[in-house]
């Protein structure tokens, strides 16, 4: 067996190990989002501080979680283009695991509550949580936030080596008859992902050691809308680059059933180079609160924030309908999924271009409008892109419940998501752990219904969600 088999081998157990671990934690990370919506809309009656524990846990956990499934699934698809090293692999999914370990510790066991953005100075609240929780998520993240910046840079390192500069980011197209071999939409999409990721993790470590300071000298403080700047940078980038990473598995997989190529061209060079600059700069669409902050820069957020929806998702959509206008492919579960998959990709983006017009988010943004919109983006958009390579990937030929959990997931997603919109327009506010202490009743009336409501969806959900594991299980040695 030659190196290159040999490493072909080890990414595929890897990935295998990787994809089994998300899902197990995904599930974990649902039914914790079930719990507290039956304890929102008054069923059961959790802790304050048990609710805001098991918040903070879904928050990180659940970013983290698809992000580290969205770049294992990138990494096995460029495997077949570039020569990405197995030892760093192994090294970040070590540490991936110890970091999620000490979330669980600090979170389930120690009641760490600050939220998974963790806005300053909100870890440093006397007698909220105990101290040691403090650190240990605070090192936690940074192991996660080490693994993912390694991650990318070796991804981008092996784009770089194979397609050179003018080509990693797919800027040959630009000129009229472009050279050399052809670059794939995935290598294009992966290289702006990394890019965008591995700057803003570097922004996130920057606050995270300066967490740690202030932890060990509580003399120490910092400006606080410094810290939110770089928290916002950072997280609102991973879970845009974390969509990014789906898109990648849309344009790479669909192919495969329709029979017909999705190559690259100048639009497409065009569209992602244009994402890669908005990303960076929509983050400040969350902080229109934030009145310290120069005026230009709420303006600079709300115009990327409306232009970072246009050139990706227009390449994309007209490039996925030419995929399946007139095909004839068989409407198996992973093409399906990654059809509806762009559908709520779509809603998503529109309910945050709502949230992100100035004006709107003075009424919108703190409410459960802003929870519908990036639900909407991940349950029913990236979630649906996930599960489908995750079928092609383990070649899973049991397709007899598929489709039924497919639609049993549509069903409680949108109701999920439908129940935060509706709560988020009657003005419910987000990030509570019961409504009974509102001083309007008609708040606590929609929050407590909406919310019970959802809590049925998501049992819907909960079913279609282990139809799907049900299948891949029965597929699980064709990757072992």
């Amino acid at each position: 067996m030659t190196n290159v088999e040999k490493n072909k081998v080890t990414i595929t157990r890897l990935t295998s190990l990787i994809t089994v671990t998300v899902m197990v934690l995904f599930l974990v990370l649902v039914l914790l989002g079930f719990l507290m919506r039956v304890s929102q809309g008054a069923i059961i009656q959790l802790p304050p501080d048990f609710f805001y524990a098991i918040m903070t846990l879904h928050g990180l956990g659940m970013a983290g979680t698809l992000f580290v499934g969205g770049i294992t699934a990138i990494s096995f698809l460029l495997s077949k283009y570039v020569n990405l090293s197995t030892g760093l692999m192994k090294l970040n999914f070590g540490l991936i695991l110890v970091g999620v370990v000490g979330l669980v510790i600090a979170t389930l066991i120690g009641r760490f509550g600050a939220g998974w953005y963790v806005l300053y100075p909100l870890p440093f609240l006397e007698g909220a949580w105990p101290r040691w929780t403090v650190v240990t998520v605070i090192v936690s993240v940074m192991l996660l936030g080490v693994a993912w910046l390694l991650w990318q840079l070796d991804i981008l390192r092996a784009i770089v080596v194979r397609y050179k500069l003018n080509g990693f980011l797919g800027w040959k197209y630009f000129s009229e008859k472009p050279e050399g071999e052809e670059v794939p939409p995935l290598v294009i999409i992966s290289s702006v992902s990394v890019i965008a990721g591995a700057l803003t993790t570097v922004f996130g470590a920057l606050m995270l050691m300066l967490y740690l300071i202030q932890w060990i000298n509580p003399d120490m403080h910092f400006n606080a809308l410094l810290m939110k700047n770089l928290v916002f940078l950072f997280g609102h980038t991973i879970v845009n680059i974390t969509m990014y990473f789906g898109l990648g598995i849309v344009y790479e997989l669909l192919p495969n059933y329709t029979g017909r190529p999705w190559k690259s061209n100048k639009f497409i060079a065009y569209a992602w180079n244009a994402a890669l600059v908005f990303v960076l700069v929509a983050y400040f669409h969350h902080l229109y609160m934030d009145f310290a902050q120069p005026v230009a820069l709420h303006f600079i957020g709300q115009v990327a924030s409306y232009l970072s929806t246009v050139p990706a998702t227009v390449v994309t959509i007209f490039g996925a309908m030419a995929q399946f206008y007139k095909s004839g492919l068989k409407w198996k579960f992973a093409p399906l999924a990654m059809g509806l998959s762009l559908m709520g990709w779509l809603i998503g983006g529109f309910i945050a271009v709502v949230d992100s017009t100035i004006i709107v988010n003075n009424f919108f943004h703190n409410t459960l409008w802003v929870t519908s919109h990036f639900h909407t983006y991940y349950l029913l958009g990236f979630v649906l892109m996930q599960f489908a390579f995750i079928y092609d990937y383990f070649d899973v030929k049991s397709e007899g419940s598929s489709k039924l959990s497919l639609y049993m997931m549509l069903i409680g997603g949108y109701g999920i998501i439908t129940m935060f919109a509706v709560a988020g327009v009657n003005s419910v506010p987000r990030r509570y752990a019961s409504y009974v202490n509102i001083p309007f009743e008609s708040v606590v009336k929609s929050g407590q219904s909406t919310a019970a409501i959802a809590s049925i969806f998501a049992l819907v959900l909960i079913v279609g969600v282990l139809l799907v594991y049900k299948n891949i299980l029965s597929s699980f040695k064709n990757r072992w």
